[in-house]
């Protein structure tokens, strides 16, 4: 048998690994592998990848590691040492290595780094004279027992920065680079002294177990609870990204000097996407300085005037990198002492805006495909297009308090909190946050996701605020100087003071920050989104697939869920048609709502038509708005949908009397017709089709309002595509009844206005039972529209409304590996939907097939809906841009 490989070579020109074994390698080693290879063959520093599947081992394992791996790091790093003509541990001059983690998937300052490892009380004044620079060599070791301290022995990494705080204070310095050699070796003294209190044993000087400890960290941090909350919030499937690789490559230094540094930086800006280097670079620093955000750095053009060979290489292999992997690049690199080194390259995370602009941009330059740039894009990302943008005229007049880096795009406004929790527990609340911090660091992912914007005293384009800010589409503006922290709860900003609560504007796009509330406007599909969208569309319609059942479909539409105020929303963001307009939403308005309140208390059936007939004019203006908005797209009108009693609040004596004097009738009758109403479940209950099969002159009123509107929308020349849907539909005769019914009146309404007015009459379905029957129930309907939300609560036997106590139980334990209300459920919902698919289109080989249902706008879901063959989804109109590309996405996917 095989003995099982975990450790891969990399550097002097070669390399075990590429690209390609992202799975194995980790990002992070499969392009270090790449980069070092022909034909690339860039300067990376030589090292050694400790593969992913010895991640799942570890844990498997309890926590230990596979038999073998001993000996196979051991025959790698004397590889290493001899590549490097350095051996870990010497005193005289000692190999020092990083220790860093890589995920198949980029999951920026999520886990655990280690740098300048191999240090000890000995090797550090070997480093000290063979480098002949003494402060260096101190602020190594400083900068590797503070590191290994915190990340490897668990020690809080506040309080290494107390006792830097305490002797930078001695002398009044505020940069660490201002620190004597003297200071730094004070500090390392008390490091170790405060380490050995806080363990309760002397800090490790053997290199070995340091190397060991290091790697152990990093493989823990894999499931420390930034990183689960990072997958969380990504919805990163870790049944598909499994662990994490470790790194272990040999140190190259940013902080010998002036002639040293380091640097991050994007291939285009992943703010903007504007194909121009936006890089940050930091003389004398490592790259810990740079991404945590504790220093701020220059701009990537300083570097031209003070090193402009470096410059001019850096800039090439920008080039290039981005020429190999047709895609933005983010990259790490430092400059030992005028020696350029390349420490790591990703697809860089960006914005939204920066997405699609890249994409449209690199299909321009031929360097992409169509199809290629619709796979670029998440669906969700798009939705930071559509935020609302700052009223420009308030804009104009509103005067900032400050600025600097505009660090990730958009508006954000909300009240002040300095902490993650603080921004959990608010926005818990209902508030809205600007988390203000000096630096972000990966622990505060929680409170960044849920913040409306961020902002840092410290910190560039590149640190981790920025970073994070924009692969969340959170606004962000970094490196804010003008922010002082006065106190706990305090914060000056250009001069004017604020606590916690107070609310702050921030313009992520021009980096500036107001002390007002400043009003937004809603944004628009242009420019370039609106190319991009074109190309989804595109596909969409001319797709092609057979169903499981053997049918063919051709075509791929998205629709938006929508009432007469909603309709041209809907149809500036692209909807083909409604999928869904709930009838039920009008009737809440007044003065329908008092009519329609009059019908329900009525205790005859002419009393309920004479009630009726008040509201047949007001519904009939509403769906004339919504008919003539939609320009000849087809419009799906629900009939009447929730139970009667959602419509009469009297749940109270003040609230059946505050009632019985609006409509002018007793209060006995109120209390009377409440109890009738009410019902233990009424999502189960009397609704929708049930109303119409014992109250039919409900239904008759709505269907003679949709007629009404449609000749009247005809009369005036314009084009009409009306369908009309029964809700909660269980059995043939109830469907076959209403349309009876239905029919019957359209057919009054032509004889009266002398029109031929015909629609599409179809059923939803929403339970089990419909859709086993569904071969039944076609021969009477036109179309299925499948309402995902009732199908899912009936097929699992969850209520929607109380679901939330045991669903975070069922997913933490995996249970369910979805919410099944947010994603549509496979293997029960989706074989339903299957079922009536196939029974369906027995009957009816062209019926038309959508849903409409929250899940219309989840990109996983509307995937299984085209999958299972369906014409359409329909979701709320600031959904549509997404799944409109989410559709051409599955359609691109099927055919691979």
């Amino acid at each position: 048998m095989a003995k099982t490989k975990y450790v891969y070579f990399f550097g002097n020109g070669d390399a075990e690994g590429d690209e390609s074994m992202r799975s194995i390698l980790g990002g992070k080693g499969a392009n270090l592998a790449q980069m070092a290879k022909k034909p690339l063959s860039l300067p990376v520093p030589p090292g050694f990848t400790i593969s992913i599947d010895v991640c799942q081992e570890y844990y498997k394992l309890g926590r230990k590691y596979p038999a073998g791996l001993d000996k196979e790091v051991a025959e790698y790093l004397a590889k290493l040492e001899k590549s490097f003509g350095k051996k870990l541990g010497d005193e005289s001059d000692p190999l020092l290595v990083s220790v860093r983690s890589g995920a198949a998937e980029s999951m920026p300052g999520m886990m655990d780094t280690v740098l300048n490892l191999g240090l000890n009380d000995k090797s550090v004044i070997g480093l000290a004279t063979k480098t002949n620079n003494e402060r260096f060599a101190w602020d190594a070791y400083r900068r590797f027992i503070q590191m290994f301290g915190n990340v490897a022995m668990g020690v809080d990494h506040d309080k290494f920065e107390e006792i830097i705080d305490e002797v930078k204070a001695v002398r009044g310095i505020k940069e660490d680079t201002d620190l004597s050699v003297d200071e730094l070796k004070t500090i390392v003294s008390k490091y170790k002294e405060m380490y050995k209190k806080e363990k309760g044993e002397e800090f490790p000087q053997n290199p070995q177990e340091q190397m060991w400890d290091a790697i152990s960290a990093v493989f823990g941090s894999w499931m420390n609870p930034r990183a689960i909350t990072y997958r969380k919030l990504n919805n990163i499937d870790e049944n598909v990204i499994k662990g994490t690789a470790v790194t272990v490559m040999a140190m190259v230094f940013g902080n010998m000097g002036e002639t040293s540094g380091t640097g991050v930086g994007f291939s285009r800006d992943p703010s903007t996407g504007e194909n121009h280097f936006m890089a940050e670079y930091l003389i004398n620093a490592q790259g810990e300085d740079v991404v945590a955000g504790i220093r701020t750095p220059m701009d990537i053009s300083a570097l031209e005037k003070q090193q402009p060979k470096i410059f001019k290489e850096i800039s090439t292999i920008r080039d290039r990198l981005e020429k190999h992997y047709h895609d933005m690049q983010d990259m790490e690199f430092t400059v030992q002492e005028g020696k350029l080194f390349m420490l790591q390259c990703r697809s860089g995370k960006r914005t939204g805006p920066a997405a699609v602009k890249m994409a449209v941009d690199m299909v321009a330059e031929k360097m992409i495909t169509k199809e290629e740039a619709l796979l670029r894009v998440k669906p969700d990302q798009l939705d930071q297009l559509l935020h609302p943008q700052f009223d420009t005229k308030a804009l104009k007049a509103a005067k900032p308090l400050a600025e600097a880096l505009n660090a990730s795009p958009g508006a954000g406004c909300g009240q002040i909190v300095f902490t993650a929790e603080e921004a959990v527990e608010w926005d818990k609340e209902g508030k809205k946050v600007i988390l203000v911090r000096k630096e972000t660091s990966p622990d505060d992912i929680a409170g960044m996701y849920v913040a409306q914007g961020i902002l840092t005293s410290t910190g560039g384009r590149t640190s981790h605020a920025a970073v994070v800010a924009r692969g969340m589409g959170t606004p962000c503006v970094c490196g804010c100087a003008a922010v002082v922290f006065n106190a706990k709860d305090k914060v000056t900003i250009g001069g004017k003071e604020f606590k916690k609560g107070d609310f702050i504007s921030i313009d992520g796009s021009t980096g500036r920050v107001f002390g007002d509330v400043i009003p937004v406007t809603p944004a628009a599909v242009s420019g370039d989104l609106e190319t991009y969208l074109s190309w989804a569309d595109e596909v969409r319609e001319k797709s092609v697939r057979t169903t499981p059942s053997g049918k063919k479909v051709n075509g791929f539409e998205v629709k938006a869920n929508a009432e007469q105020n909603e309709a041209p929303q809907a149809f500036r963001f692209g909807a083909a048609g409604i999928g869904l307009c709930r009838t039920e939403h009008m009737f809440f308005e007044e003065p329908k709502l008092t009519s329609f309140q009059k019908m329900i208390i009525s205790e005859t059936t002419e009393e309920r038509k004479k009630n009726l007939k008040e509201i047949l004019p007001l519904q009939e203006k509403d769906f004339y708005g919504i008919i003539k908005t939609m320009e000849g797209r087809d419009v799906t009108i629900r009939l009447l949908d929730p139970p009667l009693n959602e419509f009469i609040q009297a749940e109270t004596p003040e609230l059946a009397a505050a009632l019985a004097k609006k409509l002018g009738v007793s209060i006995e009758l109120i209390n009377k017709k409440y109890a009738e109403l009410n019902e233990h479940n009424p999502m189960l209950g009397h609704r929708g089709c049930r109303l119409a099969i014992t109250y039919p002159e409900i239904y008759e009123t709505q269907v003679e309002a949709i007629a009404r509107a449609t000749a009247k929308v005809e009369k005036e020349g314009l084009k009409h595509d009306v369908r009309i849907m029964i809700p909660n539909v269980t059995t043939f005769a109830e469907l076959k009844q209403i349309r009876e019914q239905a029919e019957a009146v359209i057919a009054k309404v032509n004889e009266e206005l002398g029109t031929k007015l015909k629609f599409q009459i179809g059923s939803m379905i929403e339970f089990p039972r419909a859709a086993a029957t569904a071969d039944k129930i076609a021969e009477y309907a036109d179309f299925f529209s499948f309402g995902t939300n009732d199908l899912t609560q009936t097929t699992f036997g969850f209520s929607r409304d109380d679901y939330s106590k045991f669903i975070d139980s069922y997913l933490d334990q995996k249970i369910l590996l979805q919410d099944p209300f947010k994603t549509l459920d496979e293997d029960g919902v989706g074989v339903m939907i299957a079922l009536a698919e196939e029974k369906g289109r027995s009957v009816k080989s062209d019926l038309h097939l959508g849903i409409c249902g929250e899940h219309g706008g989840d990109p996983a879901s509307i995937e299984l809906c085209y999958k299972l063959g369906l014409n359409y989804v329909s979701c709320s109109p600031f959904r549509v841009p997404a799944a409109r590309l989410a559709g051409a996405q599955a359609v691109i996917k099927a055919k691979k």
